[in-house]
């Protein structure tokens, strides 16, 4: 791990080396671009690896110019230049917070590796709702859920939505090689691979066909569902009785997964159904044919059907584990068996041979006659 003062250097370009300092390596990486800023020959390209591209300026029926942002291939540098900025503050938060708490905590190898999967986690759908909550709050389609469909195809979008898409992409793609940097263990790669390909999928699918407004109000409801499941489980590893926070997540597990199977079917079931906007356009960004439709439709549903699954698994195994616990309770504190018949009567006999003998022996004798 990047930012730790190791005793021992392994071997330069050795896999230990790379996974102690690959945060400095990015670090490096990151910093040489925005060197190129410095110099004109380098600034043209070093600036569109840190700012966002294909700005379109809108001064029609407004007195002031409105900024809008559309996508195209330069966005792959920007999402490469955030991937490294992913990487970096992953090291941090690792090293200056979860490592911390971990020491003074204790945990066994299975439990530090999902504290510091939730840890991470935690803190990026923490940043991700506060800063999704504000774009929502901020947008007429959050109170309005025609605006969904209507005026498809969404070609323009703000900075803040933009930017916000650029930063969730980029997350999910770091995760990619934090699996190797992190030494995931093999059992627990495959469970991680399905959410991080589901996460870039799903964003990246939206993001592309233009359907941002309804990608941003689906993926803020989920990010509160997932915030609340890792900080309870941050919780439960800190202190295995504070189990109360999974209530809370399930009831609203369930309400999102509600709530977003309703969008999807209202959007692309009914409303790009009756659009009177139907086509498909790659160069005017238009996809609203019935294969899109369907295809979309049919990713969301089964995505949210795989969760559910997921989530009935894990509530089931919790249910398990909560019965043996009150079953074990309940032996240790049931009262004692009373002993037998055959085992009192053998008590009394080597009591009353034990009498016999005091009463027999010497000292007992010396003691009657004097």
């Amino acid at each position: 791990m990047g930012f730790r003062k190791k005793n021992k250097s392994p071997p330069v370009l050795s896999h230990e080396f790379v996974i102690q300092n690959h945060a400095d390596m990015v670090s490096c990486v990151a910093m040489v671009i925005l060197l190129g800023l410095m110099f004109e020959v380098t600034a043209k390209y070093a600036i569109m690896f840190i700012t966002v591209q294909y700005n379109v300026t809108y001064t029609e029926y407004r007195s002031e110019p409105i900024n809008f942002y559309d996508y195209g291939p330069k966005d792959l540098a920007t999402i490469f230049f955030y991937v490294l900025v992913a990487i970096i503050l992953h090291a941090l938060i690792q090293e200056y917070i979860l490592d911390k708490i971990n020491r003074r905590l204790h945990l066994s190898k299975t439990k530090h590796s999902k504290f510091n999967e939730s840890g991470q986690l935690a803190a990026f759908y923490l940043f991700s709702f506060i800063w999704g909550t504000s774009i929502l709050t901020a947008e007429e389609f959050a109170s309005n859920p025609t605006l969904l469909w209507e005026g498809y195809p969404h070609l323009r979008m703000f900075f803040q939505v933009k930017f916000f898409y650029i930063c969730q992409i980029a997350y999910w793609l770091h995760a990619l090689p934090e699996l190797y940097f992190q030494k995931v263990r093999k059992e627990d790669i495959p469970r991680q691979l399905n959410y991080i390909c589901l996460n870039v999928f799903h964003i990246a699918g939206a993001y592309i066909l233009n359907l941002h407004r309804l990608g941003l109000t689906l993926l803020v409801p989920h990010c509160l569902v997932e915030l609340l499941f890792h900080a309870s489980r941050l919780f439960y590893f800190s202190d295995e009785n504070k189990q109360k926070g999974f209530t809370l997540w399930a009831l609203l597990f369930v309400m999102a997964r509600l709530l977003t199977l309703t969008l999807s079917v209202l959007t692309f079931g009914f409303g790009l159904a009756r659009s009177e906007n139907q086509g498909f356009s790659f160069s005017e960004g238009n996809f609203n044919v019935l294969t899109v439709r369907i295809g979309c439709l049919a990713a969301i549903c089964l995505t949210q059907a795989w969760m559910m699954w997921k989530f009935i698994n894990f509530q089931l195994k919790k249910w398990r584990e909560h019965s043996q616990n009150q079953a074990s309770k309940k032996k240790i504190t049931s009262p004692k068996s009373r002993p037998s018949k055959k085992e009192s009567n053998r008590g009394n006999s080597v009591n009353g041979v034990v009498k016999l003998e005091e009463r027999t022996s010497p000292r007992a004798r010396k003691a009657k006659a004097s």
